[in-house]
């Protein structure tokens, strides 16, 4: 079996992050330049050798090595990250790299940063899960030193180039960033390597009452239905257009136009003759209809004359008369 996490066996530096995403993981957390970008040192002069005592006197320190190097430690004594944004995991997946690992080990080493007595995962917690079903007791890791800010970067990056986050982990994660650090969105986008029209559009999606957002995180709603449903201005009508596209197995298409059906104006009535003898309609009357529309979140038709008249308010499935009912006050037994 094939170990699906692969990047580089250990004592090997960990692979680069793809281009397209900014920095990149390598870069993001270490002060040193890019791979096949860095400077060559200056060489140094060799002093004669009649001289070899007194330059030796003032010649600099070697330079420390400051590559980072992998380290094996227990596994007891990695926590997950408090700032992973990645929440479901897998866990026939999760057995399937636990199996691959039980037998090949884990051959792209874990990044951690040092904590109390021990260490916070910064990066590669799906690894750290998968060694814990396989019954191993240590682990290769890189340490590194990183404040929270550069952690939550960290692990967005990585999820997002392997494309482990769901649609509403990838929101989250972006709110998280962005809350947590104040940043604005384009900010925030420049820090993953995405556009700010990515990031808004991701954002929106936490708009959506959890119950549909759940489906989103599933995978029971794609994110073209998702947006799709963002069109109608109320909870309540988003959690019952879902219910529709389960119940009917819409396409996105098809979820659009339900979306577009229940948002369209209601037609005028035929105006009855004491409606027509009494010319324009009261700019009142229309007053009322609006906050009537707003109050239920749904098309209403007034009709009006001389003191008489109709009050109809449409519903587009058993959920929506449910909830127009509630707000009628009206209990069903």
């Amino acid at each position: 079996m094939r170990n699906v996490d692969t990047g580089g066996g250990v004592g090997q530096a960990p692979r680069m992050a793809k281009p397209a995403l900014g920095r990149g993981l390598g870069a993001l957390l270490s002060g040193s330049p890019p791979a096949g970008r860095a400077a060559a040192p200056a060489p140094v002069p060799t002093p004669p050798a009649a001289h070899l005592g007194a330059a030796a006197a003032f010649a600099p320190a070697a330079a420390p090595d400051t590559r980072e190097r992998v380290e094996r430690v227990a596994l007891d004594r990695i926590r997950p990250g408090a700032l992973q944004p990645r929440k479901d995991f897998d866990e026939a997946a999760l057995r399937e790299l636990s199996d691959s690992i039980r037998e090949q080990g884990v051959v792209q080493p874990l990044i951690v940063r040092p904590l109390g007595d021990g260490y916070e995962l910064i990066a590669g917690e799906r690894r750290w899960r998968a060694a814990r079903l396989a019954g191993l007791t240590e682990v290769p890791v890189l340490v590194r030193t990183a404040d929270d800010r550069s952690v939550l970067e960290l692990g967005l990056i990585e999820n997002l180039q392997r494309e482990n986050l769901n649609p509403i982990e990838e929101a989250q994660g972006y709110a998280q960033l962005i809350e947590q650090f104040q940043l604005k969105q384009e900010e925030a986008a420049a820090k993953v390597g995405k556009s700010r029209t990515v990031v808004a559009n991701a954002l929106r999606l936490l708009r959506l009452p959890a119950a549909v957002q759940e489906a989103v995180r599933h995978n029971r709603l794609s994110v073209g239905h998702a947006k799709a449903i963002l069109g109608l201005p109320e909870a309540a009508r988003q959690e019952a257009a879902a219910g529709e596209v389960f119940r009917h197995g819409l396409n996105v298409r098809q979820t659009e136009a339900l979306v577009n059906e229940w948002l369209a104006p209601v037609p005028p009535a035929a105006p009855t003759a004491p409606e027509a003898a009494a010319g324009p309609r009261d700019p009142n009357l229309e007053e009322i209809v609006n906050q009537l529309r707003e109050r239920f979140g749904t098309k209403v038709r007034l009709r009006y004359a001389a003191g008489k008249g109709s009050l109809d308010i449409a519903f587009f499935n058993d959920d929506d008369l449910e909830r127009v009912l509630q707000i009628l006050g009206v209990q069903i037994d």
